[in-house]
């Protein structure tokens, strides 16, 4: 009886991750993160160093409310890097105007957060590898990520995205592109790729009755089920289940 109690407390304790802060002095910029290590990091070693994902979060949520997509990552591997991009004196993400053109300094802001982030736990966490990395991004953060590949990242070698809407997806043949979307919003035209850009690299799938503000903790477990069995997928380079244009 006493096990099995033990094991039913463990189903319900939370993903525990290793918070902390890196300051980037060129910008005079503190970023806070948040680690979550591989189940098993003794197969991390300098010469066999375990897959790296920098996970980015949708505007007004936080980077530690991204777990279901943590905890399955770090169980097939990886180290997962939650990385905060707002903080309290930066300017609001802009709602007017051409947006692509108004929120290009915050998604220019992110993509130099997410470079030094890069750059910073390259050098000092030498069983993972940061030249080979999966960028993450819900909404604004899938932006943010989107934008930083299309400007010349060249450590980032898949992308997945969770209802980003304004900036295009990478036409690069040689990035890998999952692009998970919700029902309620549509992207802006030319985000998304055309039905003969499709091919088993380059999905684009609908989640029908999604809705776009529940695509993180807070969202339905009917949701985040249905966001990792892609996840899943793609990590295995099985394609997609369905895909849209």
């Amino acid at each position: 009886m006493y096990r099995l109690m033990f094991f039913a407390v463990l189903l319900v304790v939370p993903l525990l991750g290793h918070a902390e802060s890196i300051t980037d002095s060129s910008r005079n910029r503190v970023i806070p993160i948040k680690k979550y290590f591989p189940k098993d990091t003794s197969r991390c070693k300098t010469k066999t160093p375990c897959s790296v994902a920098l996970l980015s979060a949708g505007y007004g949520v936080s980077h530690e409310k991204y777990t279901f997509i943590a905890d399955y990552l770090t169980q097939q591997g990886y180290l997962v890097v939650a990385v905060r991009h707002e903080l309290p004196n930066d300017p609001p993400l802009s709602v007017s105007g051409n947006l692509y053109e108004t929120r290009a300094e915050n998604w220019q802001r992110g993509a130099d957060t997410l470079s030094f982030v890069q750059r910073t736990l390259k050098s000092a966490m030498p069983n993972y590898n940061f030249d080979q990395v999966m960028l993450i991004g819900h909404s604004n953060g899938g932006d943010i990520s989107s934008w930083l590949i299309n400007h010349g990242a060249t450590f980032a070698t898949q992308l997945v995205t969770l209802d980003h809407r304004r900036v295009p997806l990478p036409r690069d043949k040689n990035i890998q592109v999952l692009s998970i979307r919700a029902s309620d919003y549509p992207a802006d035209p030319g985000v998304l790729y055309q039905a003969n850009e499709l091919d088993k690299s380059h999905c684009v799938v609908k989640v029908d009755n999604a809705k776009h503000n529940d695509m993180s903790d807070y969202g339905p477990a009917w949701l985040t089920t249905a966001i990792i069995e892609q996840l899943e997928k793609f990590i295995d380079n099985q394609g997609c289940s369905q895909r849209a244009g």
